[in-house]
């Protein structure tokens, strides 16, 4: 096994541009040799702005023998169409979120990767940082004692405001819940193990949206997601989470996260970040009020790629990888579930399971 692996990536945008460049240059067993875009122009302008050896087309990246892990960071409708190719060129993959756009896709991606002998990691990876990791050690090491109640809230107005091309996020695979919902579902699983029933409620408040951010200023779009999402989700463990996604929201003064327990409360940071800070309620000390968490040994800056790393690592160590597709599948279940339970308005139980993901190990 050699003691480094080149990365291709697929999908030349904003991602990868302001954030996967720059974290997968963190590895130095990880060697970012080509990109590759439909728009070629996207590719070349990536290539030449950020120093990759190499743009191309998606097709010559595949064939590339020397290429063993793909980025897929394509919108959410390439996801499981470029997974399957990546998987029939002998590549591992490493796909950006929403897993796929429904089941069929997911289960097919899980299948080819087992027929194949190939690692497929999903994003997102920011529950690796040190401000879930804290948490999970305190939910572990049961500072809170048994949790039995949380809540999840991501409420903005949405993404036309200050996304240069936000359009995708109103068409199918986007929305508040396929978009920002992965980052709060993966903290929550990792935290606490998987979901095994939800009931769900949702609404598209409007039909058409104004894009007012540059350059596509002034352009009405179609809204074709619900963008008001609340739910109810029962884990296995027992506990009981309250879900809102939402892009309906022009301000509000929520938490990130919640959790309670029987021994106290716990603050966790933005999933959609590797830091911040955890507090403590400890029942047993009121009069201390909220107290901070000591954070674990691991690393709190922008690291986007993380998950991707821990893959090739874990590749090359022959033990399981951290952001697993199982997981990645799991939560995807779930919001799909959300979705099913709002048209039907029933609770509607959840089939896949996964193995919670060993912590994060010191100095990794």
């Amino acid at each position: 096994m050699p003691d480094k692996m080149k990365v291709g990536i697929i999908g030349c945008g904003s991602i990868a541009r302001n954030a996967y460049v720059k974290g997968i240059r963190n590895w130095d067993f990880l060697d970012l040799s080509a990109c590759a875009d439909l728009n070629p122009q996207a590719a070349a302008s990536l290539a030449g702005d950020m120093n990759i050896p190499k743009s191309c087309s998606v097709d010559e990246l595949l064939n590339d023998d020397s290429i063993g892990i793909v980025l897929n960071l394509t919108t959410p409708q390439g996801h499981a169409p470029i997974n399957l190719k990546a998987l029939d060129a002998g590549k591992h993959v490493y796909v950006e979120k929403p897993f796929a756009l429904n089941m069929k896709e997911a289960a097919a991606v899980l299948k080819k990767a087992r027929q194949k002998k190939l690692r497929v990691s999903a994003a997102p990876d920011t529950f690796l940082g040190s401000g879930i990791q804290t948490a999970r050690k305190a939910v572990d090491d049961g500072l809170i004692g048994e949790t039995t109640a949380g809540v999840l809230f991501m409420a903005c107005g949405g993404h036309e405001t200050w996304h240069p091309s936000p359009e995708f996020y109103y068409k199918k695979g986007g929305g508040p819940l396929l978009d920002m919902g992965p980052y709060y579902l993966t903290a929550a699983v990792n935290i606490l193990g998987p979901v095994y029933r939800v009931i769900g409620a949702a609404k598209k408040t409007h039909e058409k949206r104004t894009i007012t951010s540059n350059p596509l200023n002034g352009k009405v779009i179609d809204v074709e997601v619900n963008t008001h999402i609340t739910a109810g989700l029962e884990f296995a463990s027992g506990a009981m989470l309250t879900i809102i996604m939402s892009f309906d929201v022009n301000a509000h003064n929520l938490p990130c996260i919640e959790l309670y327990g029987t021994k106290g409360s716990l603050v966790v940071p933005d999933p959609n970040g590797f830091g911040g800070t955890v507090k403590l309620f400890d029942r047993n000390n009121r009069e201390a009020g909220w107290k901070e968490v000591p954070p674990v040994n691991v690393s709190d800056k922008n690291s986007r790629g993380i998950g991707a790393a821990d893959m090739a690592k874990a590749i090359m160590e022959g033990r399981p990888h951290r952001a697993s597709a199982e997981m990645a599948t799991h939560v995807l279940e779930i919001m799909l579930s959300i979705e099913e339970s709002a048209r039907q308005a029933r609770a509607v139980s959840i089939k896949s399971r996964f193995e919670r993901p060993a912590a994060l190990t010191k100095g990794f």
